[in-house]
Parts: structure tokens; sequence; C-alpha cells
């Protein structure tokens, strides 16, 4: 039986998706893959690869769990390599500002979800939510390690800058990952609206 490779993600609107995807032209020396415009999120939880019928169980779950919690807005402000303090580094992400309705909600998946499917709660990813402090990135691009180390340390890009958008979350969806060779293709199975009541 064929199995689906799922993780739960908020998409990002166009246009906060066209900045971001922008950036890119700033270190066209960096040695790096870069994420597809189309392929812009933040991870909440990554399930990996469940079969149908989990399938059905955890949309039924991702809709339970978005009927509890309102709709609330997330700020990006810094791009920057990550994780912090990591060599090379791993990635150019966007850094958001710490959000605790972001991680009530990530939380809230994994607790109800782990009732319906085993799954790992980081899946390897950095985006997933640890705790109420989190602070949500947006992978914008990885690092290729071994062109990174062959550049002499003076000569790597720098990548720090303060940018400042926001953006309006009432929506998450369950999303399937189909691995190709050139990059993933995500796919929208089912989408939520956030939706709960004071």
């Amino acid at each position: 039986m064929k199995r689906k490779r799922i993780f739960l993600a908020i998409n990002l609107p166009e246009d906060i998706k066209a900045q971001l995807f922008s950036v890119q032209n700033k270190w066209p020396d960096l040695p790096a893959r870069w994420t597809k415009k189309e392929n812009l999120h933040i991870t909440l939880v990554f399930l990996g690869y469940i079969l149908d019928d989990e399938l059905l169980r955890v949309c039924g779950a991702t809709e339970r769990v978005a009927l509890r919690h309102k709709p609330f807005d997330i700020f990006l402000k810094q791009i920057s390599y990550g994780p912090p303090q990591k060599i090379p580094p791993r990635m150019v992400w966007a850094e958001g500002e710490r959000s605790p309705a972001l991680a009530a909600l990530s939380k809230d998946l994994e607790q109800s979800l782990a009732d319906e499917v085993r799954f790992s709660s980081d899946g390897g990813s950095t985006d997933s939510p640890r705790d109420k402090s989190f602070s949500p990135h947006v992978t914008l691009a990885r690092i290729r390690a071994w062109d990174w180390r062959s550049i002499e340390s003076e000569e790597r890009p720098e990548v720090d800058e303060p940018i400042n958008i926001s953006f309006y979350v009432s929506s998450i969806e369950v999303m399937e990952s189909d691995l190709k060779r050139g990059g993933p293709e995500y796919v929208v199975l089912q989408s939520f609206n956030l939706a709960g009541k004071s």
C-alpha cells in the first residue's frame, strides 16, 4: 500500500512569497539551493510517510484543532543563516517574532495527531515549534555544505538583513510532499479555516 509524505503547514500569501523569493538576488554567489516561490511555508508538524486511512484521521483531527484556534498575525523580522551558531549553516531563513498563538496551535496539533498516527514531532525540521517562545521560520534556501567549506571564511557572503513583513493566518493546510530530482513538489490536500471562539 502506497504511503504519502505528509506535513501540516501555514502557506504564505502570494505577495509575501514574492517578497521573500526576491531576496535570493541579493546573494547570487551563495552556495545554496533556493526554495521555489510556490513552496515557501511555515511547517507546523511533519508527519512523514503515512497510509491513506491514517491520512483521513489526520485530516479529521486537524479540522477539529483548527476550530479551537482563532486567526492570528505572524511578523517576520530578519533574514539570516540558521540554525544559530551552526557552522556550516544549514539554511537561509526568514525568522519571525515569537508567537504564542503559533506555538499553541502546533502543540495542539501534535497532541491531537499523536492519537491518530505515530510520527516524529519535529521530523528533522528546524521549523517545528518547541515551546511557547517559539519563533516561526520560513526556509528560503538550503546551504550546500561542501561548497560552503571550500570558500575562504572571509569571502563567505554575509546574510543578515532586517525585514518588516507581516501576514494574517486564517487557515492551516494538510500538505503532501512529493520528492523529485528537481526538488520537492508540495500539494495542498486539505485546507481548514481557523475559527476558534473566545
